[in-house]
């Protein structure tokens, strides 16, 4: 099996030859790429500046919200923190780059630190198959975990959202509990087969659907919801010739 990977919170610049990007975009949407990753020669907690090219649309949209890179006066703190991004939220909302499409057979995965949440039990991960996003006929689906240890998928059609696997429970999810110290991290990945769709936290699925189910192709992105913490240090798609 030929395999073509991309890992955007490293070599973004590869993104052009992976993700679906028109030909006439190319070199453009490269070095567009090249200035969204954070600076390898920089330390940890270095090169704090929001993503730029990347869009965060809230659930319910409010032209009052402020989203920047100062921990003081953003209701959204998006960052690229090396490696990777820092997102402190603020409302709900999804974090995508235009040009990061996948379609055919393929695995989106992110891996993510939560940060002490507090009392809240809000969920976070990834979305797939994002179509018409800068729209009201918006549509993806998407892939979520919470600090309880369980998980979600659900997809979303306008403002109408539709539960495709009601929240569970599964070993398989590092939860938050009184016990952690500082932050707890848990992979998802969600990989698109010819015929079926699969959901799996660390290296484990939990749940599977019928590709004929669901619509995947489109772009791919991130979900974190409200008031969290979270750092994302590898999100990325992994092309399949086949499954």
């Amino acid at each position: 099996m030929m395999r073509a990977k991309i890992r955007v919170g490293g070599l973004i610049v590869a993104l052009a030859l992976v993700f679906h990007i028109p030909a006439q975009a190319q070199s453009e949407g490269a070095r567009k790429a090249t200035s969204m990753r954070p600076d390898p020669k920089n330390p940890a907690g270095e090169n704090l500046d929001v993503p730029p090219d990347w869009i965060v649309r809230l659930d319910k949209q409010d032209p009052d919200v402020v989203i920047g890179r100062e921990e003081e006066g953003s209701d959204i703190r998006f960052v690229a923190m090396t490696p990777g991004w820092h997102i402190t939220t603020g409302p709900r909302a999804i974090y995508y780059h235009p040009a990061s499409t996948a379609e055919g057979n393929y695995t989106a995965r992110a891996s993510i630190y939560l940060f002490p949440p507090g009392e809240r039990n809000e969920a976070y991960g990834l979305f797939v198959g994002g179509v018409d996003l800068d729209s009201d006929s918006q549509q993806y689906l998407y892939f979520l975990i919470r600090r309880s240890g369980e998980f979600l998928v659900k997809r979303r059609a306008g403002d109408e959202t539709e539960v495709v696997r009601e929240w569970t429970a599964h070993d398989a999810i590092n939860p938050y509990t009184e016990e952690t110290k500082g932050t707890v991290n848990n992979v998802l990945a969600v990989q698109v087969g010819a015929d079926a769709v699969s959901f799996l936290v660390n290296d484990v699925e939990v749940a599977q659907l019928p590709r004929s189910e669901v619509e995947v192709d489109g772009i791919v992105g991130l979900r974190i919801n409200h008031a969290l913490n979270v750092h994302v240090d590898d999100f990325g798609v992994e092309i399949h010739d086949t499954m």
